[in-house]
């Protein structure tokens, strides 16, 4: 069984997840069940991670600290490269893999939907399976220029990910992220570039 927690940073609550804005509170579970089924998709169990939801600012600070780009992006995965560190439940009746964790700026996932005229939701579910394919050890093409990567659907990885959200579109997270209109969550999945990386 695959454990997922959600947690939203949060600026007002001093950092603390605890309260997270009140737009987020309706969908952080249906975040929490749609990263489960995209484990079940890609035939992961015992998994256990969280999604971070965060600012612009938060991630910009995590991406300065850890990949020394002092800039924002939509998604960062932090993967833990042991496959056995292992957390024991139940008794020691079965081990949860923890493959590492992803956080997501919510400030950037808007932008990114507006450019690239795709619904929030959908590219909310993109994000999140795209962390879910770095945690899996996958990578973007190795000998595309960085700006490129995130754009090219020929690379495994991107077809995958487009794969897996065309299989899952139905589901739904949210029906709007801060200023998303009702119409603009109503026109579906789209096929549009992929992204991973700052546009």
């Amino acid at each position: 069984m695959n454990n997922v927690s959600v947690a939203i940073f949060s600026e007002a609550s001093g950092g603390d997840c605890a309260e997270p804005p009140s737009y987020a509170v309706p969908w952080n579970n249906k975040a929490r069940l749609f990263a489960l089924k995209v484990l079940k998709e890609i035939k992961h169990d015992n998994w256990e991670f969280s999604i971070l939801f965060c600012d612009d600012k938060k991630i910009k600070e995590l991406n300065y600290q850890f990949r020394n780009i002092n800039e924002p992006t939509d998604i960062l995965t932090f993967k833990i490269d042991d496959p056995s560190i292992q957390f024991p439940i139940h008794d020691n009746k079965a081990a949860l893999y923890n493959p590492g964790d992803i956080v997501i700026s919510l400030d950037t996932l808007k932008e990114n939907s507006l450019y690239f005229n795709v619904p929030a939701d959908e590219e909310l579910r993109r994000l999140i399976i795209h962390g879910i394919l770095h945690l899996d050890g996958m990578d973007h093409a190795a000998k595309l220029p960085a700006r490129n990567k995130a754009n090219n659907t020929n690379e495994p990885m991107l077809e995958l990910q487009e794969k897996i959200l065309n299989k899952l579109k139905d589901i739904r997270i949210i029906s709007g992220i801060s200023g998303e209109t009702s119409s603009e969550a109503s026109r579906g999945n789209s096929s549009a570039a992929s992204r991973g990386g700052k546009k």
